[in-house]
């Protein structure tokens, strides 16, 4: 997994509206970039909504966010759409987002083993230098961690 000191990785991604979202444009201002297993679940709609219900204040803090699961851009769009978010969500399905930041990991739930997406917040300075890395991501005060850091 990426940690405290590494580059933000080079990746391209598609948005909920098929754009193309370019990492190397994402520099110049803080950015969260924040994992997530599958849109339109429970857990995952309470920490997209905490954050964009907190977003005015994410962003006076300087920070820039951006969505990251690998659901299609047509799932990505129905979510976005669905609540209003107002950040990008982007759509990786072939997972090489998700792999180079580290976050496609063994799971276990209800005693089951799985390969799956562990919910991991990263955040970046201007430079594209990771300064923090949330691991135990709360879904329902995840702003409060981001701006508490």
């Amino acid at each position: 997994m990426l940690k405290v000191g590494d580059t933000l990785p080079q990746f391209e991604g598609t948005n909920q509206d098929g754009e193309t979202v370019n990492s190397e444009k994402l520099l110049g201002k803080k950015l969260v970039i924040f994992f997530y297993p599958q849109a339109n679940t429970p857990t995952c709609t309470v920490e997209t909504c905490n954050l964009s219900d907190n977003y005015s204040q994410l962003e006076k803090a300087g920070f820039q966010l951006l969505g990251i699961s690998g659901d299609s851009v047509k799932k990505q769009k129905n979510f976005h759409n669905k609540f209003a978010f107002p950040y990008d969500l982007i759509a990786d399905e072939n997972r090489n987002i998700i792999e180079k930041f580290g976050v496609w990991q063994e799971k276990k739930t209800f005693g089951k083993t799985y390969m799956g997406i562990v919910r991991t917040t990263f955040i970046f300075d201007e430079k594209g230098i990771c300064t923090r890395v949330i691991e135990k991501v709360t879904s329902k005060t995840a702003a409060e961690q981001i701006l508490n850091g």
